[in-house]
């Protein structure tokens, strides 16, 4: 097959700015674009994103479309999500009876937003969807345009409800990724606020890894046949760890204790206590050695503190995760 030109939303963020270095640095890698999107301006945003989506679209050789841009965290409100809503709404009506050849378009989703108010983890994706949180409920809204759309349109769509994203690169403007957050507050001399209890429990995956386990499991879904049902996909390491555990792999990272305080702030009822995940969807993308928690915050503090220009990632609403 020939190798896919592949148009990226939210190459400025964290997952998204992953995956595009990953496809340019690859030796035997597809045409690679990242969409250039003004989003502080809706209209000229969704003018941006067809015109880019009709000429990724257009071309001779098969394509993909990865969305991995995303604008809130879970204690943003309803109305920002309601903007995005309509904003991915306007881009995918303007696109889709263009009469262009099918693709594959994967959807950058959060697993612990969907899943927050859910019964009995690990979760899987037989596991009824409960949010807790505008942030959920935008979310599964918006995996549902995407399958509209790719049911119109003939398109291939994998759903990535990706658990809690950490390493090198994260958002630091985001309020939001314990690891880097903490490291964040020590570097910068403040305490970190916690607002939910110490053992509230997260699945940690690794920017790297999930970029691998994206990228695979869109190889293998093109191999299947073009009229397949989309696929919602678990990315996940299968390696739970507790706010205490955090805490204590980034004081490990840093050779020095941290300054944390207990606060109180209204979201914390939007956040589940036990996210633990697990995937029953394609197998062969979890069978890999994941980096090992710890070792991936030591890279994650490593990176902070020598101020790489993959330390952080600064463009406001191409973020993901």
């Amino acid at each position: 097959m020939t190798n896919p030109t592949t148009l990226v939303v939210g190459a400025g963020g964290f997952l998204g700015g992953a995956v595009l270095r990953s496809l340019d640095a690859g030796a035997d890698a597809p045409v690679a674009v990242a969409a250039r999107v003004p989003w502080d301006d809706q209209d000229a945003a969704v003018q941006a994103l067809v015109d880019a989506v009709r000429s990724v679209r257009s071309g001779p050789t098969p394509w993909r479309l990865l969305w991995c841009a995303g604008t809130g965290v879970v204690a943003t409100g309803a109305d920002v999500f309601e903007q995005e809503r309509r904003l991915i709404g306007r881009v995918l009506d303007a696109t889709r009876s263009d009469g262009s050849a099918p693709g594959t378009v994967f959807f950058a989703s959060s697993a612990g937003a969907v899943y927050a108010g859910s019964d009995a983890p690990p979760f899987d994706e037989d596991t009824q969807p409960a949010p807790l949180a505008p942030y959920g409920h935008a979310k599964l809204a918006e995996e549902q345009q995407f399958r509209d759309w790719a049911e119109h349109t003939g398109s291939r769509l994998v759903v990535g409800r990706i658990s809690n994203l950490y390493g090198p690169g994260a958002n630091l403007r985001k309020p939001q990724g314990l690891v880097s957050q903490l490291t964040l507050a020590h570097l910068e001399g403040r305490p970190s606020s916690i607002y939910v209890p110490m053992t509230t429990t997260r699945d940690y995956l690794y920017i790297d890894d999930a970029v691998a386990m994206v990228l695979q499991t869109l190889d293998l879904v093109e191999r299947q046949d073009p009229a397949a049902e989309p696929v919602t996909k678990i990315l996940a390491s299968g390696q739970p760890a507790t706010i205490a555990d955090v805490i204590a792999a980034v004081e490990e990272a840093l050779g020095e204790d941290l300054d944390v305080v207990h606060g109180v702030d209204p979201s914390a009822t939007f956040h589940g206590l036990d996210l633990r995940m697990r995937s029953a969807v394609l197998p062969e993308v979890d069978d890999r050695s994941f980096v090992p928690f710890r070792q991936g915050v030591r890279r994650t503090v490593q990176a902070m503190r020598s101020g790489r220009p993959d330390a952080a990632a600064h463009g406001s609403p191409d973020t993901q995760q």
